[in-house]
Formats: structure tokens, sequence, C-alpha cells
């Protein structure tokens, strides 16, 4: 009986420990704590967006009419990641050095990619969360930075 409730408490333990969630020790922002900053952003460059019920806020340019990926498909694509100051983090013109599987990508790309179809072009304003989150990437993206893509759907395997 001792072990059990010793179990329990760590459990509840490690759970609370600092309020914070995930394992690098960060806090994620709140979605809705983005919301106007990505509406603004929109606004600003001219981006007509629709709201996912997720918080992506995206704009299809054009819709494709080839396959749908799905989560297990490998994308090729060309892309334009840009933080909301206008500097771009990442880029890619060249659709044969991509190829990855989609359900390996951040949260944003999983909801927004299937919104198109083979040939199709998006544009996502992607929540904190749904991107690099509070740890951010490297230099690059700081931590619970919302971020722009702006994507063509080459291929779908």
């Amino acid at each position: 009986m001792k072990k059990l409730i010793f179990v329990w408490t760590i459990i509840l333990f490690a759970s609370l420990s600092c309020g914070k969630t995930g394992t690098s020790g960060c806090t994620p922002a709140p979605i809705a704590s983005e919301s106007a900053t990505m509406i603004s952003y929109c606004t600003a460059n001219s981006i007509n967006y629709s709201t996912h019920s997720s918080g992506l806020l995206y704009e299809i340019v054009t819709p494709g009419t080839g396959n749908t990926p799905s989560l297990t498909s490998k994308i090729y694509i060309t892309y334009t990641g840009k933080l909301f100051d206008g500097t771009v983090f990442d880029s890619q013109s060249n659709p044969a050095l991509t190829g990855w599987v989609l359900s390996t990508l951040v949260d944003g790309w999983k909801v927004g990619l299937p919104l198109i179809k083979k040939g199709g072009r998006i544009k996502l304003v992607v929540p904190s969360s749904m991107g690099y989150g509070c740890a951010g990437s490297g230099t690059a993206i700081p931590s619970n930075a919302p971020l722009f893509f702006d994507i063509s759907l080459i291929d779908v395997q």
C-alpha cells in the first residue's frame, strides 16, 4: 500500500510541477493570446483568411486538382516561411529536396496542407503552438512565435 501511495504522489507531483508543460520546461502560448496578432498580420499582408477550428488561419490561393495529402503522404513542396517581422527563416524552391511525410511536420502543416490538393497553393498563418512552440527552433525562430508559410503542393505520393 505504501508503494502505491508513493507512486501516486510522484505522478501527482510530476504533473503539477512548476505549472509548465512539455519536456522542454517552457510554457506554450495559448492560441487565443495570439489571435489578434495573427489577424493583424493577415490584414497588413492582404491575406483573405479563413479560420480553421484549430486556430490556424489560412488562405487557399489555388485549390489544386490532384490528390489530397493525408498524414501518411509523402509531399513535395516549394515554400517560404517567415516571421511576422518579414524575416525569412526558411525556404525551398526545389521540390525534389523535400519529399517529407506529412505526419513528421509541424501541426500547422498537418492541418493546412490537407485543405488543398496536388497543384494547389496555400498561405498559412500558424499559431506558435502549431509551429515550434515555446521552444522555438535554434536562433532562427524565437519561442512562442506565430509563423507565416506560403506553400505550393507540387506532388503527393
